[in-house]
């Protein structure tokens, strides 16, 4: 898994400035209705599994543990382009169908991680974005009365840090590839 992981590191930047730049651009405009909030949301999810299906399968023999990262993958088109598909959604559904996605890749981000303890160290920030991942699904579960303003900061400041996580990460991937690649 560290081999797949690290050969694929630039897709760990990848959606992490993807979630920093959705996170900037829902501070930028905080007047945003709810449908254009849907639409960014369904963007963003609808990439980071796009991207994450397309680094677990260009290496789809090289590890047991890939079901797990194509799952995440797979949920977050799922989520992604039923948000686009279906944008005038109620705000109490959006606010659980957020926080059902940022569970579910929580959950699925901490059992990869996990199973990479063994094998590297530093799985730490993997675990670290999938707990930000929680977390955030609780915040959100706990408090659905919340304006849309409030909900906008929430998944701003939770797009960022789960951005900035995912950009270190990725970055010290690409430190293990170098030292995983053969020395001529």
């Amino acid at each position: 898994m560290l081999e797949m992981l690290s050969r694929h590191w630039w897709a760990f930047v990848a959606r992490g400035i993807f979630a920093i730049l959705f996170g900037i651009l829902a501070y930028a405009w905080p007047g945003i209705t709810l449908a254009t909030l849907i639409i960014f949301f369904g963007a963003y999810v609808l990439t980071d599994g796009i991207l994450l299906v397309i680094k677990t399968i260009g290496n789809w023999g090289g590890s047991d543990d890939r079901w797990l990262l194509l799952l995440e993958g797979l949920l977050g088109i799922g989520i992604g382009m039923i948000a686009l598909v279906a944008p005038g959604i109620t705000t109490v559904v959006l606010i659980f169908y957020i926080a059902a996605w940022s569970l579910a890749t929580g959950v699925l981000e901490i059992a990869a991680a996990i199973r990479l303890r063994k094998e590297i160290q530093g799985e730490g920030w993997m675990i670290l974005s999938g707990i930000a991942s929680i977390l955030f699904a609780i915040l959100v579960m706990f408090f659905p009365g919340a304006g849309a303003l409030g909900l906008l900061w929430l998944i701003a400041a939770y797009a960022i840090i789960f951005g900035v996580v995912l950009v270190v990460l990725g970055f010290r991937l690409r430190g293990h590839c170098s030292r995983l690649q053969p020395q001529k």
